[in-house]
């Protein structure tokens, strides 16, 4: 079992050797000489370097006290998440997995060797814990591929404390800066080794320039597909790992992408988006197997916990703790495997060519606010329809029909609507909101559905093995009132809705 750890450091240079004294930091009651070790790591990447280009580090690593294989992902500036397994000849299939979004079909290569002698010191306080680890590194580079050169520097490294309130670093920093080192250049050792032992020809080409700010429609669209495009990536490795949300998120951005494919079907052409759009259908499926469960679980949950104990008859919580474990076994194994699959590596590679080479149509070229406010404006008018036809329904099927029709479209013009803010400013920003707000109430009302067909099921079955049906009746009749509730609210909150003007 990989063991993951979060890393919270800050990297240094100075043109001077050696570590200023730290004695002097608030906080610090002593500075501890842990001496020194030696450092011998080989970092893996593909031949085009596409873990370097996100970021991303996977090395195997002998010397110190963590030796084994490490792989670091990015969680903000100066903090990544370290998942460490131990030593072997070749990558760990844990960690490959977790790369493979970003790897795919490529080959996991040695590309440099860095070999590192580690003057360490530990930062503890009065009490004799420990703050930080402070090293300083004298690092020699060696590039691993055809034609890779060497380089060799001295840096500085602060690593924060298990627990530790990152706030210490900014007392650290004031003090280092002081003596005259400042902050390096290079976001990670290997950054810098890169750089500095590319081959020659390599060294001559131009950094990889950020996309321009967005002016046109298709511009403000693109940006939009592009970060749904990185969320995907980005939650992938989480996804395997069952972190806590990682699916619903990763499902939310597949959602997205596929609503604004048909949102901005006048600025994307939708002969190219909709097969797109159907591969992201079958990844939401896939990824909302267990999540749908999930929710009615919790609602259940919720739901039986408010009950006075005197309303609660029979073995209930057994009955309902079976079914939601009933489609569990093995499911995230299914997962991972559906991760690892070529449909799902293929349809990565088919969202990076559409960035790459969107399929742009003539309305594209235009300001945003004329394609991109006709679009959401048309969604709205989708979604007001439907409302209007709900509220207009008698109580029954039809209606609950009706609202989950409008939950839909309310999601599809919030999404539109989150693509066209940075272009259309506050009137898109306030519609997004209203759209969430809707979303929201109508979500309540289908969870409700939802529940009293789950509870229908569950007291049947109850009843079939001799067992009181009391309080599934209690409890189907509490969801019946929640969704009388929502209705009743919706009216007044949608002419609220509707007095705003749309974008």
């Amino acid at each position: 079992m990989a063991d993951t750890k979060r890393e919270i450091e800050r990297k240094y240079e100075s043109d001077e050797s050696g570590l200023p004294d730290l004695t002097g930091v608030a906080g610090v009651r002593a500075v501890i000489d842990k001496g020194v070790a030696n450092l011998d790591a080989v970092y893996y990447d593909t031949t085009d370097e596409r873990l370097a280009k996100a970021s991303i580090t996977l090395r195997r690593r002998t010397g110190g006290s963590d030796a084994g294989w490490h792989l670091k992902v990015p969680v903000a500036p100066g903090v990544r998440d370290e998942i460490r397994e131990p030593l072997s000849d070749t990558v760990p299939r844990t960690l490959a997995g977790l790369v493979r979004s970003r790897v795919r079909e490529a080959e996991l290569l040695p590309v440099v060797r860095l070999r590192s002698d580690r003057d360490l010191r530990h930062l503890v306080d009065a009490e004799g814990v420990l703050l930080a680890e402070v090293s300083v590194d004298a690092v020699h580079a060696e590039r691993l591929t055809d034609g890779g050169g060497t380089a060799q520097w001295t840096e500085i490294e602060v690593e924060l404390a298990d627990d530790g309130d990152p706030v210490f670093l900014d007392k650290v920093e004031k003090r280092l800066r002081k003596a005259g080192v400042r902050p390096s250049s290079s976001v990670s050792k290997l950054a810098r080794a890169l750089a500095e032992t590319a081959p020659k020809k390599a060294k001559k080409r131009k950094a990889p320039v950020p996309p321009p700010e967005p002016e046109t429609a298709g511009d403000h669209v693109l940006a939009y597909v592009r970060d749904q495009r990185d969320a995907i990536l980005e939650l992938d490795p989480a996804v395997r790992q069952d972190a806590y949300d990682s699916v619903h998120r990763m499902r939310v951005a597949t959602r997205r992408l596929r609503s604004t494919f048909r949102s901005y079907g006048k600025v994307l052409d939708r002969t190219v988006t909709d097969p797109v759009g159907e591969e992201l259908r079958w990844l939401a499926s896939e990824l909302g197997v267990d999540r749908d469960r999930e929710v009615m679980t919790e609602r259940l949950t919720t739901v039986l916990a408010e009950l006075p104990r005197t309303l609660v008859s029979g073995p209930i919580r057994t009955r309902m703790r079976t079914w939601a474990n009933a489609r569990r076994g093995g499911s995230r194994r299914r997962l991972v495997g559906v991760l690892d699959s070529k449909r799902y590596l293929a349809l990565l590679d088919t969202l990076d060519a559409l960035v790459a080479e969107p399929p742009l149509l003539p309305d594209a070229a235009g300001k945003p606010e004329k394609a991109i406010g006709k679009a959401v404006r048309k969604d709205f008018g989708k979604v007001s329809a439907l409302v209007e036809e709900a509220i207009g329904a008698p109580p029954g099927a039809d209606r609950d029909l009706a609202l989950h029709e409008a939950r839909k479209k309310a999601k599809r013009t919030r999404y539109a609507a989150e693509a066209a803010s940075p272009a259309l400013g506050a009137p898109a920003r306030g519609l997004a909101k209203s759209m969430k707000s809707l979303t929201s109430l109508l979500g309540e009302h289908q969870d409700s559905v939802m529940v009293r067909v789950t509870l229908r099921e569950l007291s049947a079955v109850a009843h079939a093995a001799g067992e009181s049906s009391f309080t599934y009746g209690v409890l189907y009749g509490r969801e019946e009132q929640r969704a009388a509730a929502v209705e009743a609210a919706l009216p007044g909150m949608w002419e609220e809705i509707g007095s705003e003007v749309p974008v």
